[in-house]
């Protein structure tokens, strides 16, 4: 598995479009609220040409490319972290995403109902955002009383957590998310991350414009201000353009976007930000039986990423046999790269590089 990424966004602002077309999987898309009530999932393929060329040179058994997970999750409205509308429903199920896709619609059409009745979609990420944190709040407020009781019985070892939770709740009181709450170390990072908070998510806001807004418009250029003030990622997506394409046979594809402009595809666009925003790397181990990308975080060392493929090796870890793509294509081989010098042994302390190619040695 690479990472999940939910989709998000009030009723009938184009959620299920935007995920049928990244999967190529028919969600239910109609012009009334709720029409996702449990969450669609789809999982694609990442399609990376280093794999690609690499299977072309080495022709394994088995090409195996890491993989992207969307969610698909019901609209939400006002009064959601109350449970009005499916908001109890919708909460559950983004707690349990890597990264939030916050679908914002950014076009006018009288045909399509909005629940707010007017397109104004800075006004529509606010709403969602209040919710949020108005969930997070709660569960901060109920964290903290647990802790004070722990702490008035004598319990020390809580006052570090007892002052992030102070934090926390200061910052979601003025409407401040979670993630722009800083941590001061290790120990505070691990007490964020065991919150599990909504607002503590990084997010991409993802424009869906018409065909005439492709190169944006009004509505985008208020989403994208917001996004920047707020340090969040944002891209435009014409979802009906992008549902036709993923539609198209696969040969056909890159023939229709050339003709319409389009330089890559939305679900291209996706997964490099996607990459980004979660700031995650892919290495690749390369044989004759597979060739295969595995997802880990930027900073991941050795031992860790090659318990990625098996917990054993992490445990056994002796070394990293490494090469870099740029010089495996280079010399043409595997044993024609350490034959010219460039493959390294690597120990326990090695950091994990985009693109490294790696066969790590470990005692059982």
């Amino acid at each position: 598995m690479g990472f999940n990424c939910g989709i998000v966004g009030l009723p009938n602002v184009g959620k299920s479009t935007i995920f049928s077309a990244l999967t190529a999987k028919k969600a239910e898309a109609s012009n009334y609220p709720f029409c996702t009530i449990e969450p669609n999932i789809g999982l694609v393929k990442v399609v990376d040409e280093r794999i690609t060329e690499l299977s072309r040179i080495i022709k394994p058994q088995k090409t195996i490319y890491t993989t992207m997970e969307f969610v698909d999750i019901a609209g939400l409205v006002k009064g959601a972290s109350k449970g009005e509308g499916l908001g109890n429903r919708f909460l559950a199920n983004i707690r349990n995403v890597d990264a939030i896709v916050h679908v914002v619609r950014c076009f006018e059409n009288s045909d399509i109902t909005h629940v707010e009745n007017t397109v104004n979609p800075v006004r529509d990420i606010e709403i969602i955002n209040l919710e949020l944190i108005l969930a997070d709040l709660d569960t901060v407020s109920k964290r903290i009383e647990k802790t004070e009781k722990a702490l008035r019985t004598g319990d020390k070892k809580l006052k570090k957590e007892f002052e992030l939770l102070a934090r926390l709740k200061n910052a979601l009181e003025n409407e401040i998310p979670a993630r722009k709450v800083s941590t001061n170390d290790k120990e505070e990072k691990n007490l964020m991350s065991s919150l599990n908070l909504l607002t503590s998510k990084p997010v991409l806001y993802l424009a869906n414009v018409d065909e005439d807004g492709m190169l944006g418009n009004k509505f985008t250029e208020s989403v994208k201000k917001f996004a920047s003030d707020e340090g969040s990622k944002f891209i435009i997506i014409c979802g009906k353009l992008e549902t036709e394409i993923s539609q198209l046979p696969e040969d056909e594809r890159n023939i229709f976007m050339e003709e319409m402009g389009i330089l890559e595809s939305g679900l291209d666009v996706m997964i490099k930000e996607g990459y980004e925003l979660l700031n995650l790397i892919t290495f690749i181990t390369a044989g004759k039986p597979e060739v295969r990308g595995w997802t880990v975080k930027n900073g991941t060392k050795a031992p860790q990423a090659a318990g990625k493929i098996h917990s054993d090796f992490e445990r056994g870890f002796i070394r990293a046999e490494v090469i870099s793509y740029n010089d495996y294509i280079k010399a043409g081989s595997e044993a024609k790269a350490k034959e010219l010098g460039y493959m390294r042994l690597e120990g326990k302390d090695y950091t994990v590089k985009d693109g490294d190619i790696i066969h790590f040695r470990f005692n059982v």
